[in-house]
This record gives C-alpha cells, structure tokens and sequence, in this order.
C-alpha cells in the first residue's frame, strides 16, 4: 500500500513572509540597542530588563515598518514587476493587502505593550521616543505625504536608527545621556543609512517610474554613490575621533571590520547591475550588525 502523503506547510509561502519581513534589516533595529546599552555601561550599569524589552520593541516596530514599506509601495506602485530586487509577496499575489493590514496591526500592538510598560518604570521620554518611531516608521512610505516618497528618508533612518535608538537604549540605562552614546549614535546611524542608500540606488529607476522620489532619485547615481562611501568615510572616523576627545574605549575595535567596508564601498562605486547591488545591500546589512557588536565590544 502506497502511504498517505504527509501534510505540509508551502514552503514558499513562508519564504514571501520572510521576505516581506526582509529580516535582513533588523541589524538596522539591533545594532544601536547594542552599542547605547554598551556606551552606558561605561556608567558601570545594566539593567537586563530594560535592555531585553528594548531589543524586542526596536525589532518589532523594525518588522512593522517593513510591512507598512510593501503595503504601501504596493499600492502606490513601487513594487511593480520591473523592480529588481526580490519579489515581494503582495507583488506576487501570494499573501494579501489584507493580511499585510494584520501584521502591522500585530507587530505595532506589541511594540505599544512593551512600550507602556518601559515608559511606567522609566519616564515620559521613553513615551516620546517610542511614539515618535512608530509614528516615523507608518509616515515612512504611508500617509498623504510619505517621508520616502519625498527625499527624506535617509534622514530619518540616520535619526531613528541611528540618533534616536542609541541614545533612547543608553537612557533605559543610566536615565542620562552620556557622550560616548550621543557621538556613537552618529555612526551606528550613517551605516544604517548605507543600507538604505544601496537600497535606492538599486531601484532609482522603478523608483523614478512611479514619482518615488527618494534622495537617490533627485541626487542621481553619482551623488548616490558619494553619499553611500561618505557614510562610510564619517562611521570609521568616529570612534579615532571619541578617542581622541577622551572616551576610554577600545577604539580600534570596529576598525577590525575596515576590509569589508573597503570591499563594498568599492564595489558599489562599479556597480550598475540589481543582482551586484543586492549583493551589496545584503553585505552592507551584515557590516552594519557586525561593526555595532564591536562597537558594543569596544565599551564593554
């Protein structure tokens, strides 16, 4: 007799939410909780909890922008079939506008319970940055005026994975902000920006198509391009910078990641083609968790 076939779960259904998740891109969300909770503990404090929530909060609104960023694209056309970078799963008509609502729903709702209970034992301003990021992550690519859709979204990556979530995590920490948290914060954010800058550069084209007019968009690929190996240039510099100005840190820790950074720099000033550029998008995520965890490493 010929056995009943087991039951199975598509896995390439799975695979269009792990993309629509673009889990990738939570370096982006990881990487400043890391480096603010080690710059405070050059205060000699560290509260597991705090740390703990904060991490899972900054991953949660992380997940629920990325699902705001495909429902919207979508509607508005940006994730249309000559995009070149993966196929979404609204693109492809796997999974529905609908359930993409849901997740949003979902990855927010918790990302506020977290948050109610960080602000009840740490203060109003943790109320401010967290609403702010939520807030920042939906106007992002929705509303009647999208920050992505008007050149500024590099500048709010650079605040609020940078600025903002540094130093948010050095607060949950010490209830203060001490300078080495406010100076790391700049270049763990200009690397989450370069993951953005690659990002556009690949679909400056589709992009342009549809009125997306995102900085690389009105700077073009040149100006693109200098603004990704500027990013660069500024994030090695500062932790020679902090040292000089007096932060007893390991200094020459996240430098350890330099090669790389070379290598891809390098690599995306050559490149014109999407499969290189999503090479280098997905490299540039990598470097960007690895120099914030020697980053963390260099204060601990």
């Amino acid at each position: 007799m010929r056995a009943a076939p087991a039951a199975t779960t598509s896995p390439s259904l799975i695979r269009i939410w792990l993309v629509a998740a673009r889990l990738p891109t939570l370096s982006a969300a990881i990487a400043p909780v890391l480096v603010g909770t080690a710059a405070a503990h050059l205060s000699q404090v560290f509260r597991p909890i705090s740390f703990l929530l904060a991490l899972l909060a900054a991953m949660l609104i992380q997940l629920g922008t990325n699902f705001v960023n495909d429902l919207y694209d979508f509607r508005r056309g940006a994730d249309s079939a000559e995009r070149r970078g993966p196929v979404r799963g609204l693109q492809s008509g796997a999974i529905t506008p609908e359930q993409v609502r849901r997740a949003i729903i979902a990855t927010f709702g918790l990302a506020l319970l977290i948050g109610v209970y960080l602000v009840a034992t740490h203060g109003w301003p943790i109320l401010i940055i967290g609403t702010a990021s939520m807030l920042a992550g939906i106007a992002y690519t929705a509303g009647p005026w999208p920050l992505a859709y008007h050149g500024l979204g590099d500048v709010f990556v650079f605040l609020f994975f940078g600025v903002v979530a540094v130093v948010g995590s050095a607060y949950l920490q010490t209830g203060g902000v001490n300078v080495a948290a406010a100076l790391a914060s700049v270049a763990v954010g200009l690397l989450a920006t370069a993951i953005l800058v690659v990002n556009n550069l690949r679909d400056i084209d589709t992009d342009r198509s549809v009125g997306k007019r995102t900085l690389a968009v009105i700077a073009g690929r040149t100006g693109t391009k200098a603004e990704y190996a500027l990013c660069f240039l500024i994030a090695y510099a500062l932790p020679l910078a902090m040292r000089l100005s007096g932060v007893a840190f390991i200094w020459w820790l996240p430098w350890l990641t330099l090669p790389l950074a070379v290598f891809l720099v390098r690599n995306v000033l050559t490149s014109q083609e999407g499969p290189a550029l999503n090479r280098a998008l997905r490299w540039t995520g990598q470097l960007h968790l690895l120099f914030g965890l020697l980053f963390a490493g260099a204060f601990l």
